[in-house]
């Protein structure tokens, strides 16, 4: 048994150690040919819309580009501060939505909207809370014609300046980069190794076409997992890559906002009651475990702590996470679990942006 154990831990390091040197990296800066049109879904984000604005307006190499602000009904100065940061800008337009659709989520029902007013070859979707560098859509969408994919993912630096943030957000990262082959999921793509995430996600319109835009995820919570496995179902290709050095964001600013945000999603994240009580068990086994073996005694704990500890250095080496924590691993798998349970306990509950979820 403990043959297997440590077999199963050091297969994490060889995959987390395999994709350290593999992963793509947007990097070709050179023009675009193709049109493309960025969906910003915006709700109360009257803190983050004119730096997002500021980053677009930068954007090199993108001659044939338009930008659709759809206003979520915001109830702060969203609206205001975006008019004030798009004026002279043709390249932009405001699109006012008059809430959800029946059935649909706010966020999809929005990027839906936008989906439907485009006619460019590249739709990408953008959180209001990430800042892109100036080269960030020309390397990314090279990227995807270079790998001759339908859809890729670059996942922005996930900025923490607390300690609950340094400790909780490196953790999604660490997820995928130490369980999933990602060139073995690229070249022969799966739902269940399908990864993407929304603040951040570019795809050929043909390819959302064919799936009818955003429509098959009209109420799903985790809707960037959701739409990258659609469009997997439909026979397209796409990965995640790192995009720590062409965007940033800050997705919380404190333990409450974590809590509220994970929880309003975690439960939806595995597939149900079994598949939360799944993953629930495997980051005990690989997070707390292995610490609790070397500190009653047994030197192979010591080995596996140590294995863990250098998943999440190499992750979080890549996404430009504070290292430090990686030493902490096992207090951040603590608090995931517990994050897990919290969603599970209130799910439907939780309001988020003056919506219950």
């Amino acid at each position: 048994m403990e043959f297997v154990y440590f077999g199963f831990i050091y297969l994490l390091l060889l995959i987390s150690i395999f994709n350290f040197f593999s992963i793509r990296i947007p990097a070709n800066t050179s023009p675009l040919s193709h049109s493309l049109t960025v969906l910003l879904p915006v709700r109360n984000e009257e803190k983050n819309i004119e730096k997002c604005i500021s980053g677009l307006k930068l954007q090199i190499g993108v001659d044939q580009l338009k930008i659709i602000i759809i206003n979520d009904q915001s109830t702060d100065k969203t609206f205001e501060k975006a008019m004030l940061a798009i004026k002279g800008d043709s390249r932009f337009s405001i699109m006012n939505t008059s809430g959800p659709r029946s059935g649909w989520l706010g966020k999809v029902s929005a990027l839906q909207s936008g989906y439907e007013a485009s006619d460019s070859d590249v739709i990408m979707t953008l959180d209001a809370d990430v800042h892109l560098a100036p080269t960030a859509i020309a390397a990314s969408v090279n990227l995807l014609e270079e790998l001759k994919l339908d859809f890729i993912s670059p996942y922005p630096q996930q900025v923490a300046l607390t300690f609950a943030e340094k400790l909780v957000q490196p953790i999604l990262h660490w997820s995928w980069m130490t369980t999933v082959i990602l060139r073995l999921a690229e070249k022969v793509p799966h739902t269940s190794t399908a990864i993407a995430n929304g603040q951040f996600f570019i795809a050929q319109k043909k390819a959302l076409d064919k799936v009818s835009g955003f429509s098959t995820v009209s109420n799903k919570i985790l809707d960037d997992i959701e739409i990258a496995r659609s469009l997997v179902k439909a026979g397209y290709r796409g990965t995640v890559v790192e995009g720590a050095g062409i965007a940033q964001t800050r997705m919380y600013q404190n333990f409450s906002e974590i809590k509220m945000g994970y929880g309003k999603s975690l439960h939806k994240a595995f597939g149900g009651l079994i598949g939360a009580i799944v993953a629930v068990f495997f980051i005990f086994i690989t997070g707390i475990f292995p610490l609790m073996l070397a500190l009653l005694g047994s030197s192979l704990g010591w080995i596996l702590y140590c294995a863990v500890v250098m998943t999440r250095l190499l992750s979080d080496t890549k996404s430009k996470s504070d290292s430090f924590y990686a030493l902490l691993h096992p207090l951040s798998a603590f608090i995931l679990i517990y994050l897990i349970c919290y969603s599970w306990l209130n799910r439907g509950s939780i309001e988020w942006k003056g919506r219950t979820v």
